[in-house]
């Protein structure tokens, strides 16, 4: 099992620089891949091609870029352009986001999603492998109909034959659409007890296309923080549960809710919505039981955290995708540390 650096969100709990040398010690530690996030602040794309100049080794890898932000053409130009920036070392994660960024960052529609991602992705490996692009799809029809416009073929070569394509998805379907379509498959507050349950997924998905996994990437992102003090490891892990499982999303359509819900933990879930969208978020924190946090994250003390990163590795996960959770920069680079240390052990 590899490891990789989940940096997240440009600007966001450190500066850039912190955030960039967090990439370099994970490319010097033998971290296999360092992803970067958006979502509606920093973009993915400019943090990678920054990155890719100091991170020697390692993949750069988008974790992800959202498909509604760009058209298929522009992330296909995007994708080429950081494999040779990176000399050949480029993964393209994919994701579909959620209605609130969709529609109300993106003014882009979210009716049918899967449709919609299964066209673009098509685009996209017509456009990296250099054929002239046409497409006649129900979303996508290049070149436009009735236009001047005619078909072109992507001028740049990238480095790599094929570009490899991870999709983020949690919910059945989509997950099912990743073994399918994609290389390798994001999943997001993974329970590894769970994984041979989802690996029945993405292997209907791969049927449909007449293929196997073998190959295919599970490269989850997990939170960690190791220390002996598991009350404020656990602590430390609940805003983003509880942000995710509360307030991502709408009450109606929260990805993340129906999954822990699947765990499990369907009441804790409800209730920890309920909390959140009332504002109260420190109660919603609260009412976090630790054996949900336990269930999608690494905390605790370094043999619980080791036993656990086994636990991943046995259940199949190829790309452990890891962000540290402590609370300052340094921690944090001592985060990447630990967890290198004890995956070797």
């Amino acid at each position: 099992m590899k490891l990789g650096l989940f940096a997240g969100y440009w600007g966001m709990g450190l500066t850039g620089e912190e955030q960039l040398e967090m990439a370099k010690e994970a490319d010097r530690l033998g971290y296999d891949s360092v992803w970067a996030a958006e979502a509606y602040g920093s973009d993915a794309a400019t943090v990678l091609g920054w990155m890719a100049a100091h991170v020697e080794r390692a993949k750069i890898a988008s974790g992800i870029f959202q498909m509604p932000a760009r058209t298929p053409a522009m992330t296909a130009m995007t994708a080429a352009t950081l494999d040779n920036i990176s000399g050949g070392r480029f993964i393209l994660g994919l994701g579909i986001s959620g209605p609130q960024v969709v529609e109300g960052w993106h003014g882009q529609p979210f009716d049918r999603p899967l449709a919609r991602a299964r066209e673009y992705v098509e685009i996209v490996r017509k456009a990296l492998a250099r054929e002239t692009l046409t497409y006649d799809g129900e979303f996508y029809k290049l070149p436009r109909p009735g236009g001047p416009g005619k078909a072109l073929k992507l001028i740049i070569k990238p480095v790599q034959e094929r570009i490899p394509i991870y999709l983020a998805a949690i919910g059945p379907k989509n997950t099912a659409l990743a073994g399918e379509i994609a290389d390798g498959w994001i999943p997001t507050l993974l329970s590894p007890a769970h994984l041979s349950e989802l690996k029945k997924l993405l292997e209907e998905g791969a049927a449909r296309a007449g293929r196997s996994l073998e190959g295919f990437d599970i490269a989850p992102t997990v939170n960690v923080f190791v220390t002996d003090d598991l009350q404020r490891a656990r602590d430390a892990m609940r805003p983003f549960i509880a942000l995710y499982v509360g307030g991502m999303g709408s009450r109606k359509q929260n990805f993340y809710n129906q999954l822990v819900s699947r765990y499990g933990f369907e009441d804790d879930a409800r209730r920890i919505q309920d909390l959140y969208l009332e504002g109260k978020r420190d109660e919603a924190m609260a009412a976090i039981p630790d054996e949900l946090i336990d269930t999608v994250s690494l905390c605790g003390p370094a043999d619980v955290v080791r036993e656990r990163i086994a636990v991943y590795r046995d259940a199949g996960v190829g790309t452990l995708g890891v962000t540290p959770t402590a609370f300052t920069a340094d921690e944090r680079l001592e985060q990447l540390r630990l967890v290198a240390e004890l995956a070797a052990a």
